[in-house]
This record gives C-alpha cells, structure tokens and sequence, in this order.
C-alpha cells in the first residue's frame, strides 16, 4: 500500500459551481437554496453524490434503497460533507429486454456524466442487481473520483415444503422438474412465492452477489459488505459507517485508480473461485479493468484462479444461501483463508484506508460447513475455466463448480439451435435429433447477436432427456448465463456467432471436443473445410439502423475483451467544463 492522503483544506471541484459571489456562482447557489439549504453549507465541505439505482422496476434494487440513502446520507452530515442524493439509470436483469447487459454501458455512460457534469467531489455508488455494480462502478472509474459502493444486499432464504429454495437456482431446478413430468405445474406455481421472501438482491451466490463480492474484495467497499441481507439493520449500520468514510475519502483524495490495481483485479479474481461466483464476473471485471488502463485478459482468469479451492458452499454449486453465507462470517472469512494461503496481495488498499488483511486477519468462521476448509472444498479446482481452440480462438469460458465432472473432457455430436427462436420452436419437438451424448450448440447470442448477451446460455435439456433422469448435458453458446444457473455450460465463445466466429459455421452432426483439463474446445473439421464455411458465411440481416441499439452493435466490442463499447473504455477525469451560462 503506497497512499499518500492528499493535504486538507483544499478547494474541491464543488467549489467551481458554489464557491465565490460571482453571477454564476450566484446562479447554481441560489437555485439549490430552494430546498432550503442554509448559507453555511457553501463553505467548500465535500459535496458527495449519492448515487441511487431504486427502481420499482427493479426488484433488486427495491424500496430498501430509500432507507439506505437516508442511512449513508445521514453518515456524510455526521461527518462534515453534504449529501446529494441523485437517481440514476437503474438496469435490471429480471425486466429489461431484450437484455440488461445490453444497457450496462449505458447506464455507465449516463453516470459517467451525470458524476463529471455536476459538482460533486465523491460518490456513493448503491448498488444491487448485478449490472448496476459493474455499471457504477465503470462510471466512477472513468471520472476518477472518490467512490464507495454500498450494495442493498441478499434477499432473506426462501423455502418451499421445507426445501431451501435459491432464487434463480429453483427457477431452472423446478422448470426442468416440469418438463420431466416430477413436479405439476401447480405445484411449481405454489413454489413461486417461495423464491422472493424479501427485498434485496438473489440469495443463492448468483452474480448480483458475486459482483458485490466482487466490489469488497477490490477493496471499493467496506468490510462485510457483500453479505449482509438487505433487510438486516446491519446493512444500515455499513451504509451510514459508508457515508462517513466518503467524506475521508474525498479529503485525503483516495480515488478509484489508487485502489482499482491489477492486484486488486488478482484479488477479485482469485476470491471469485474461492466462492463459485459467476461467469458473468468476467465480463465486468474485464469492462471495468479497461476503465482504469489496467491490462486484464481471459489468460489472466484462467491462471489466477486455476488453483483456487471453491470453498463457499452456496448455491448453485453447494447447498446453502447467501443468509447463511453471512451468519457463517461472510466474505471476510474467505479472503482470511485466501491471505493465509498466499493467494492475496494482502497489503492492496481498501477504501477504508487500511490494507485488505487489516480489514479481514480477525474474521472468524462461525459455521465450516457454510465456509469450508479447504480439504473439504466443493472442487480444488474452482476458478472460471477458459478454454480456446478452433471453435473459440480468442476464448470461451466455464464454471467447474457448477458443472458435472463426468462431463469435462467429453466428445459429442452438434445439434445445433441457430437462434434462441429456433431453440424455442424445437427443444420439445419428440422427433428431435438428440441423445444425452450429444453437444446443445446455440448461436447468435452474444454482445451483437442477441443483442446484449443474455442469459440463455444455460438451455434447459429436452423433455425427453429430463425423463431418462438426466439433468445434464454439454452445452455451447456464445450467450451468458445467470449466476444462480449450474451445468456444464461453456458459455461467452469468442469470436460470437454474429461477428462471424466459428461458432456461426458449426453444422448438425459436427463432432465437438470439451477437454477442460487440457483448456481445450475443438470443432472436429478440417482446416480447409472450417476456412470454406467462414468464407460462404455472411452477417444476419435486420440490424438496427438508429438509437441505442445501433450505438451499441456498432460499437460494441467481444465478450473477451468485457463487452464494452470501443469508445469508452479508459479514464476521461473529472475535470469541470465550461460554465453552462
């Protein structure tokens, strides 16, 4: 750690906007005194932006967040700064079509001037479903200003007939068991109001909760953040505790590009397989490493993580929820096995002003069958697997954690979906071509194709399948899945189908090769015979020729790279621009 505070007093960006009697200056006072702000409040204190993502239209973000806005606004008043509380583009995976990974960047891109464009010297950034912590968090690095992230936290549990039930995770489970003639569909409708007890975020280690693990162990959130459930008063206690640090924060000028180092990054990574987080953390780690001109790659991923024990037993890959996660110690626990290990840069730099072991060598393990030991993990393996080869040259990925270990290294016959429509229209067809042996190949799904990236990698097996008691085959797509899914489910191929990647020329029959050992994934067709296909191939038609959709499949780049558009990517400051009068 080599933070160096910066001096106190000093003038603030603020102040450019409200300090001063010039007309201007004059202007943006005057107009903020309608709320009733007295004169005092002007004397160049941190102006900090509470940067809220409640939506009614977003679950994960719900109600609760009107509380913890008043929790952390109450913690910067405590502490001498001035709280501005600021609605911001909110995208949620469970309402936005046709994806919300579609939107991710636009929602960073309105932040980033929302945050640039007005006088504020720090942020909160509340956070819950899993595209506002990636989104807030990019757009904060791009500006470069003190920020903290304050996540609305896990649903409580929920159970159905005395089942523990994993929102998300009992979604596929239950929709499957339909399909396979073990559960009516009045029985699954009565599990319905099982899967969403309280507000909050899913509470299964889905990517909503991964990424606010994410976040803690990138040191740009307190300690303990991740876990706590959103209606626990806990969580209000951290959001105040938030909203005092800011205020510190902003006056020693610690910034997201003092704490966002490619240590951090290998921390984030590293705990991401100690806790079976999602492959959608991919993704965001790689968009958000590009914010800060840090050089993260799909290699990276793969090496940090290979050796990493999964040692957080929650669904998808284990058994319990994100309640008891944080009953058991939380995240604290984990990065304390993960330093004792000499996996972590312990001395990286948190927002709290103190290094990553500081804030975690006391964390106590209440509950080792929550948090395991690591001769007890769920796979000593456990970090997100890349695999390359013709049919994924600039790479694909999997989670071991989630997916049959009979199914690893396996070799199978294509049966090929062109589209989510097409596999729609045919996975319930009786006369379906198809075995438990074979390959489920989906096209078409990625950053351009769908568009958006969603989260249908994980294709539910054919009825006919589910019937003969199989719950899981091979499957490839350049698609995500969610982070509450499980199977072995080779997701995010490089180049997508619509970008013309080999993926777009695989053909029913095509025997295809998973060997996850050697990080392999192979079309078996000849080199010529591949080359041939790819030159007769020729773009979907039907693109959009205006709005956001048309910004972002132009611009746009591979799930390799993070998926984010070309020309955001880097830092552009927070330098204040002219005066608007």
């Amino acid at each position: 750690m080599a933070f160096k505070p910066a001096q106190w007093p000093r003038k603030l960006r603020s102040q450019e906007w409200y300090g001063g009697s010039s007309r201007d200056v004059i202007y943006h006072r005057s107009w903020l005194k309608n709320q009733g702000y007295p004169d005092d409040l002007f004397d160049g204190r941190p102006i900090i932006g509470v940067l809220n993502t409640f939506s009614e239209l977003s679950p994960c973000n719900g109600i609760h967040m009107k509380d913890l806005a008043e929790k952390i606004k109450a913690g910067i008043w405590e502490a001498g700064g001035f709280p501005v509380e600021v609605p911001v583009f909110s995208a949620s995976e469970n309402t936005f079509r046709p994806s919300a990974m579609m939107f991710r960047n636009l929602a960073a891109l309105s932040i980033e001037e929302t945050i640039r464009g007005q006088p504020m010297d720090g942020a909160v950034l509340m956070v819950g479903c899993d595209k506002t912590t990636p989104s807030l968090m990019m757009a904060a690095a791009s500006c470069d200003i003190p920020s903290i992230v304050v996540t609305g936290g896990p649903m409580l549990n929920g159970y159905y007939r005395n089942e523990r039930v994993g929102s998300g995770t009992h979604l596929w489970k239950f929709s499957e068991a339909v399909k396979a003639g073990e559960m009516t569909q009045e029985e699954f409708l009565e599990a319905e109001v099982s899967m969403s007890r309280s507000t909050g975020t899913c509470n299964t280690m889905g990517t909503a909760s991964t990424m606010a693990s994410m976040a803690e162990a990138l040191g740009m959130a307190l300690s303990g953040n991740a876990a706590i459930p959103a209606v626990d008063s806990r969580r209000r206690v951290i959001a105040q505790h938030s909203g005092r640090r800011i205020v510190q924060m902003v006056k020693d000028d610690m910034k997201p590009s003092d704490i966002l180092t490619r240590d951090a990054f290998m921390n984030a990574i590293r705990t991401n397989a100690a806790i079976g987080g999602s492959t959608n953390a991919v993704i965001h780690l790689l968009a958000l490493a590009g914010r800060v001109g840090i050089d993260l790659t799909l290699a990276d991923w793969d090496r940090w993580g290979r050796d990493v024990p999964t040692i957080v037993n929650l669904m998808p890959s284990g058994k319990y929820l994100m309640e008891e996660f944080f009953y058991a110690g939380g995240l604290p626990v984990v990065l304390k096995r993960l330093g004792e290990a000499g996996m972590l840069v312990n001395d990286a730099l948190t927002v709290s002003g103190k290094t990553l072991w500081d804030e975690v060598k006391s964390a106590v393990n209440y509950n080792e069958d929550v948090i395991l030991p690591a001769d007890r993990a769920l796979t000593q393996s456990g970090g997100i697997v890349v695999v390359t080869g013709n049919l994924a040259p600039k790479g694909a990925v999997l989670k071991p954690s989630a997916a049959n270990p009979a199914l690893l290294q396996h070799r199978g016959r294509a049966v090929v979906f062109e589209d989510i429509a097409d596999y729609k229209a045919r996975i319930e067809d009786p006369d379906l071509d198809i075995d438990e042996t074979c390959v489920m190949v989906l096209k078409n799904c990625g950053p351009k194709g769908y568009p958006g990236m969603a989260e249908v990698g994980n294709m539910g097996l054919p009825p006919k399948i589910l019937r003969k008691g199989v719950t899981d085959m091979v499957r490839i797509s350049d698609a995500r899945m969610s982070g509450t899914a499980y199977g072995t489910v080779v997701l995010h191929t490089s180049p997508e189908a619509a970008a013309g990647g080999p993926l777009a020329v695989v053909q029913n029959g095509d025997m295809i090769e998973l060997d996850v050992a050697n990080r392999r994934l192979h079309l078996d067709v000849s080199d010529a015979e591949l080359a041939a296909r790819l030159a007769a191939w020729t773009a979907p038609t039907g693109q959009p020729e205006s709005g956001y959709a048309w910004l972002h499949q132009t611009h746009v780049q591979g799930a390799d790279t993070g998926a984010d558009l070309d020309f955001l990517i880097g830092c552009r400051g927070n330098a204040v621009g002219k005066e608007s009068h």
